[in-house]
């Protein structure tokens, strides 16, 4: 494996150890959907939702296996962008750059917003326009500190939010299955599950267990990538799956009418547990809110940095400030990005950029899988069982959802995609930086 030139600035600092990395993965995928998503997927597919969990972690499986091997392969930050520049090329790597980043500002903005939702739960003021910009500022301000003096502090951060929110969903799992030993599930409404409802659920599952490509951005201050990132996705995904499934089965076995929950985990925790429950999980979904802006706080930085580095963005986004070690003029930018996202994203913003950008650059870094074999056949240290079999599968997976997507809803992608080119014309005669 090629080593990246170094220069006479500061260097990232290699900190990030194994099951710190497996916490980011968590988080960066166990953000606010949980709260929700079960009553979604109960009225579509009715008790069939349970089964559906377990078929969207399998299909999700084959594009994480991808990403374990194409990942095992570099050791610097950037992710899906680096990953794919070096397969194909300049335009393709900023085009995934841009599509990357876009998607993390905009989930990470609708996170701050949820939260001050939630947070309206005990303190009803909070709601209240003025007061939630400068909540909102206060809590992205704060992340961004912690970040800017040294990833040792955000991947604390990361791991205690982590710790505390499977703390919180573990307490309601272990409830819920205390309760279906002496009670019988209540009789559901008739769901009509056909074949669109199953791909609609799947799309949905789709994106309920994705996010953990942004644990891989900080990649350059991992201690040892090609071991820990694949043990860090599979076990992200395992933990992710038994929790989503245990979740949904609960719901659909405790409430009467759980489609028409709009808080379906707290409703559920009232049932089983009565008002402290309800208060427990409105905690958890504080914490995992903020467990997921945090680990994005910390890792999504690294994305511009990566493409600052590698000569894509203005080389600014590439300082690394000469004590805390950390990019943090990318930090600072993307924390004021977040911020302003936050005036005016919501989660259908999120659903939009997500259903079409994540299956594209899901499906392309699949499609790297043999490419990279060709043009690295001695990097890496973890390599795919099957040969082409699973990239195949990870590509048909993307394909087969993409009939699903809503395309009439793309004008923020299109626009994306248009500055992405102007970026790439702006840099293609450029000098590029390293590619390990």
């Amino acid at each position: 494996m090629q080593e990246p030139q170094r220069s006479s600035q500061p260097q990232l600092m290699r900190i990030i150890g194994r099951w710190s990395m497996v916490a980011l993965a968590v988080n960066c995928v166990l953000g606010s959907g949980i709260f929700g998503l079960p009553a979604v997927l109960a009225g579509l597919l009715g008790r069939a939702s349970v089964p559906a969990v377990l078929a969207g972690a399998v299909g999700m499986s084959a594009i994480i296996a991808c990403y374990a091997e194409v990942a095992s392969r570099f050791n610097s930050s950037g992710g899906t962008y680096l990953y794919l520049r070096t397969a194909f090329g300049r335009l393709i790597g900023v085009q995934a750059g841009w599509l990357t980043l876009l998607v993390r500002i905009t989930a990470c903005a609708a996170s701050v917003n949820l939260l001050v939702s939630y947070l309206g739960e005990f303190w009803p003021a909070a709601t209240h326009a003025a007061l939630r910009a400068l909540i909102s500022a206060g809590f992205v301000g704060a992340l961004a500190a912690i970040n800017y003096r040294g990833v040792g502090g955000g991947a604390l951060m990361s791991n205690l939010a982590a710790l505390g929110k499977l703390a919180a969903l573990a307490v309601l799992c272990g409830a819920g299955l205390a309760w279906l030993t002496s009670h019988a599930a209540p009789t559901l409404p008739p769901v009509a599950a056909d074949a669109s409802a199953w791909l609609h659920a799947l799309l949905l599952l789709l994106f309920a267990y994705g996010g953990y490509e942004a644990a891989l951005f900080p990649l350059g201050e991992a201690r040892n990538p090609q071991r820990d990132v694949p043990f860090a996705l599979f076990v992200a995904l395992g933990v992710v799956a038994v929790l989503y499934t245990l979740l949904q089965w609960i719901v659909v076995s405790v409430l009467v009418d759980p489609a028409a929950s709009e808080r379906p985990l707290a409703d559920a925790a009232r049932v089983l547990l009565g008002p402290w429950g309800a208060a427990l999980i409105t905690m958890g979904a504080l914490i995992s809110v903020y467990g997921f802006t945090s680990a994005n706080m910390l890792a999504s930085p690294r994305g511009m940095f990566a493409l600052a580095e590698q000569g894509d963005f203005p080389a600014a986004f590439a300082r690394v400030h000469a004590r805390y070690r950390t990019p943090y003029v990318a930090i600072a930018v993307f924390a004021l990005l977040v911020l302003a996202f936050t005036q005016f994203a919501d989660f259908s913003w999120n659903v939009t950029l997500s259903a079409v950008a994540r299956l594209f650059y899901y499906g392309a870094v699949c499609a790297a899988v043999p490419v990279l074999r060709r043009r690295q056949p001695r990097a890496g240290s973890w390599q795919l069982p099957g040969g082409p079999l699973l990239p195949a599968a990870g590509i048909a997976v993307c394909a087969l959802l993409l009939t699903c997507v809503d395309f009439s809803k793309s004008l923020i992608l299109l626009a994306t995609i248009g500055v992405a080119l102007v970026n790439w014309l702006a840099v293609r005669r450029a000098p590029a930086g390293p590619t390990a």
